[in-house]
């Protein structure tokens, strides 16, 4: 399976929505904090990581050096 940036919009809102069930409460409501904690932290790396490859893209793009090699880590 291939996720996408789409998919982790999805996911994030579909946390939002389990965060803004009002009957949630106690040590559910806790323990669906902590979840929602988990899946922000994950989600910033992920987005951090699809910054640095969108850059590197960019630094291929405006290369004046078409001989300029990329990274592979940094390939998209």
């Amino acid at each position: 399976m291939k996720n996408t940036l789409g998919d982790l919009n999805n996911h994030l809102f579909a946390q939002l929505e389990r965060l803004s069930d009002e009957e949630l409460t106690g040590e559910r409501l806790t323990e669906e904090i902590n979840r929602a904690k988990s899946v922000t932290s994950v989600a910033a790396q992920i987005i951090a990581n699809g910054s640095l490859v969108l850059e590197a893209k960019k630094l291929v793009d405006d290369r004046m050096d078409a001989n300029t090699v990329v990274p592979k880590m940094l390939e998209g």
